[in-house]
């Protein structure tokens, strides 16, 4: 079975979430447990927990069908020590959050190294910032997202994935979330059945499918290992529709939230539908 989905705003109460992932026919969505652009946030209080659980439950949504995404302001492997404190700090929070509201993941950006330290010491300062917050929690998984490579971001490439997954010690708690988009944006080809054929075998060899919890669906606005993050609506950038059907057709890739970024909301109702009507 395909769980998909949006990322869904949580505007006026996280309940909300669940019933704008039913507006759009959803069976699996995304959302922010506070505001992604300031570091606090009130603590959520008991009524907002049993009214997000029991929304949830009325709706039939399982923790393995909702990908809750981490603030943008996270940097897990800052250069400046007292700015990687004040990340980790925001991260063990945000994983707090979501196992009140008894999910299963939080999916995050790695990091980035600022042209201050190395690649790989950036890399060890994201598993060490994850091995310091799954100490400090319990049950959630950390699901890290591939990133386009803009700027000085790493987890652009399958290496840095993997490198961060064996420097982890419970690795029953860190999982991978994949954003086409991405990918694409960072040099892996998706346009053609053989192109996606060949990601994925790369995805796995190096990294293991079982680490796969989630997909974020997006075309890219720019073309190929252009290292430059532009989402668009799917078929009509430059990886095309044959990607999304081939994912979408893929058994690897049930039983995990598919979760749409694209930039046209009013358009999501329209892919959630298409999606569903490639299934051979």
């Amino acid at each position: 079975m395909n769980y998909i989905g949006a990322h869904v705003s949580s505007s006026g109460g996280l309940e909300k979430t669940v019933l704008r992932a039913i507006e759009i026919n959803a069976t699996a969505f995304s959302f922010f447990t506070k505001n992604q652009l300031q570091w606090l946030a009130p603590p959520l209080v008991q009524k907002t927990i049993d009214d997000f659980k029991s929304s949830c439950i009325k709706h039939k949504f399982t923790p393995q069908q909702i990908l809750p995404h981490s603030s943008y302001l996270i940097n897990l492997g800052h250069p400046v020590n007292n700015l990687l404190e004040k990340s980790r700090f925001s991260f063990i929070d945000e994983i707090t959050r979501c196992s009140q509201l008894g999910l299963s993941f939080l999916n995050f950006h790695p990091g980035s190294h600022l042209n201050k330290i190395t690649e790989i010491s950036c890399l060890l300062r994201i598993s060490e910032s994850i091995n310091i917050a799954l100490e400090k929690t319990k049950d959630v998984i950390a699901v890290i997202e591939n990133t386009a490579g803009q700027g000085t971001n790493v987890g652009y490439c399958f290496e840095h994935l993997s490198q961060i997954i064996k420097n982890i010690h419970d690795k029953s708690r860190v999982g991978v979330c994949i954003d086409t988009c991405h990918l694409f944006a960072s040099g892996y080809d998706l346009r053609t059945i053989k192109d996606c054929e060949n990601t994925f075998k790369k995805f796995n060899d190096l990294i293991g499918l079982k680490y796969l919890k989630g997909i974020h669906l997006n075309d890219s606005k720019k073309k190929i290992n252009s290292r430059i993050d532009r989402h668009e609506s799917l078929g009509l950038g430059e990886i095309g529709k044959v990607a999304f059907q081939w994912i979408i057709r893929n058994k690897n890739f049930h039983y995990i939230p598919i979760i749409l970024e694209t930039v046209n909301p009013r358009l999501w109702k329209d892919e959630i539908s298409w999606l569903r009507s490639q299934v051979l």
